[in-house]
């Protein structure tokens, strides 16, 4: 059975690489599926550019979403606050006359101070969430529609290529967009560049490696998604490719991928998620981490309403309406626990795309809007409950059965999905709702902390 257990190395080898090949099998077949039903709609280049160009500020909010989410908390605002600083930046440049870049730090700074008040209430005074949060949804909401009045305001044309503005055009003409066919390239030299990174790391520490035929297969699968992906949105039609947003998203998923799965803050996260009160007394300071992740989320909305007014251009009263719905339930369908603790950036992302891909998949099919929020609510529901309720008997979730096959070690015998061992390999990529069967109880041990078998009896402090 050796290789079974070498071709899990495709995929990384670990619980939570197949954990997130799971995810993005349920994308895939979510995309198969509509593209089967709309007679090949769905993968056509127009359809797949608006797409990301409509759900871009989505799926950032679901970015900041899930880091609240872990911290245990949960952000009802993020709608109200995407519309008050949309209609402050695009009242700054109509009115006050700011330049667009001067506009969006403007901008910027009023999501960090939004996220500081509500972050003071939720550390530093101990109101939940969700009641700050809920108030903070009333308030901004009634801020932007005071500010403009309950009017539209528009926004210069240098400003919309924030949020409606695509790679350019440039070089011979190839039939395709050539700055969308030099990202493929960028993004397949990262991925050969990667994998031979980490097969010579992993050969100075003289840990186990995978046999280079794995190396090779998983670098062409990456490389073939990439070159697909890339024609696809390069042909499209002459002055339309990648988005910008699509190109902030992306920088934004690297960055916070690599912040909650990288260092030390990262895993304070996911301690103050899964036992607030173990962490400090391991030194995590759980106050200034719940001030950060409520801050950090009011920033990323104030970026996500920049980019819609962007893509409008204009801001209007009804901007950011259930907003926050569809973040939290790209969060939760991505794998996150209610209870906190557990979810990725990766994970969110992935369950965005699939929402989006659902809406933009009935919408092609005719169906109303009426319909598909009511699909929506209980495609959640049941992605939800049926992880739940296999949790509760003791059976492994609709992802875990997925890729319970591709868990085995060198004798055959399925490996242990506990949450110890996933939070042991990666602490940052555990397993919750809509993941694989770990146990929802689990959490990653900070810095310095002691595991439960280390830990001493008594909690008597001197």
């Amino acid at each position: 059975m050796s290789g079974i257990k070498d071709l899990t190395k495709v995929f990384g080898g670990g619980t939570s690489s197949a954990r997130q090949f799971g995810m993005i099998a349920t994308l895939v077949v979510t995309i198969v599926i509509f593209q089967a039903l709309t007679g090949g709609l769905t993968l056509q280049p127009a359809n797949l550019i608006a797409v990301v160009s409509q759900y871009s500020y989505i799926l950032i909010l679901a970015i900041g979403m899930v880091m609240v989410i872990v911290a245990g908390h949960i952000d009802l605002s993020v709608g109200s606050v995407a519309a008050f600083s949309g209609i402050l930046v695009a009242t700054a440049m109509n009115t006050w006359n700011f330049p667009w870049p001067l506009a969006i730090v403007f901008g910027l700074v009023i999501g960090a101070l939004i996220g500081a008040w509500q972050g003071f209430w939720v550390a530093y005074v101990g109101v939940p969430a969700f009641i700050v949060t809920l108030a903070g949804m009333l308030l901004f909401r009634g801020a932007n529609q005071f500010v403009g009045d309950a009017n539209t305001v528009p926004v210069p044309e240098g400003y919309t290529s924030i949020g409606a503005g695509y790679l350019p055009e440039f070089g011979p003409s190839t039939g395709y967009n050539n700055a969308t066919l030099l990202l493929g390239l960028v993004l397949a030299a990262a991925v050969v560049w990667r994998e031979l990174r980490l097969r010579r790391q992993q050969k100075a520490m003289g840990s186990d490696m995978a046999p280079v035929w794995v190396s090779v297969v998983k670098v062409v699968v990456l490389v073939a998604i990439i070159a697909y992906a890339a024609t696809l949105f390069g042909g499209g039609r002459v002055g339309t490719s990648f988005p910008i947003s699509g190109i902030i998203l992306g920088v934004l998923v690297l960055l916070y991928g690599f912040v909650t799965q990288n260092t030390i803050f990262g895993r304070h996260i996911y301690a103050v998620g899964g036992n607030a009160h173990a962490a400090e007394l391991s030194g995590v300071k759980a106050k200034r981490v719940n001030f950060f992740v409520m801050m950090n989320m009011s920033v990323l909305a104030s970026l996500a309403g920049m980019i819609y007014v962007a893509r409008a251009g204009a801001s209007g009263p009804q901007d950011g309406l259930n907003w926050e719905l569809d973040a939290i339930a790209s969060v939760f369908i991505g794998g996150a626990a209610v209870s906190g603790g557990i979810g990725t950036v990766l994970g969110s992302i992935v369950g965005g795309l699939v929402i989006a891909f659902l809406n933009n998949g009935l919408q092609l099919l005719g169906v109303g809007s009426d319909l598909v929020q009511m699909i929506k609510g209980l495609v959640l529901l049941l992605a939800v409950a049926v992880d739940v309720y296999n949790k509760s008997q003791g059976r492994p979730s609709i992802v875990g059965l997925l890729t319970r096959g591709l868990r085995r070690d060198s004798r055959g015998v399925a490996a242990p999905a506990s949450a110890s061992n996933a939070a042991a390999a990666d602490p940052g990529a555990q397993g919750g709702v809509g993941t694989d069967g770990d146990s929802t109880s689990s959490t990653p041990t900070p810095a310095g902390d002691l595991s439960d078998t280390q830990r001493p009896k008594s909690t008597t402090l001197n």
